[in-house]
């Protein structure tokens, strides 16, 4: 008697967490709509991430290279000032 007592609360209550937790999700379209909405700016927010990684070590480069352009362009000189 006890136990078929322990069975009927126990399924009554697995019962109300499964109705409490299918009335809080959403429909399909609704999470379609979210996603969309959410995905465009994740989406712009990560590629503007990446392209800032990528694009200040280059920037960095770029000024390294010119100021060796530079260097080596000072000691061509500075090399054939000499040997005149």
């Amino acid at each position: 008697m006890k136990k078929s007592k322990y069975r009927v609360f126990f399924g009554a209550g697995l019962l109300a967490v499964v109705g409490l937790l299918g009335c809080s999700q959403e429909t399909p379209v609704e999470k379609a709509k979210a996603a969309a909405a959410s995905g465009n700016a994740v989406t712009e927010a990560a590629g503007r991430a990446a392209v800032d990684y990528v694009k200040t070590p280059m920037d960095k480069a770029r000024q390294t290279e010119s100021i060796l352009e530079q260097s080596a362009e000072q000691r061509a000189a500075e090399i054939k000032e000499s040997t005149q």
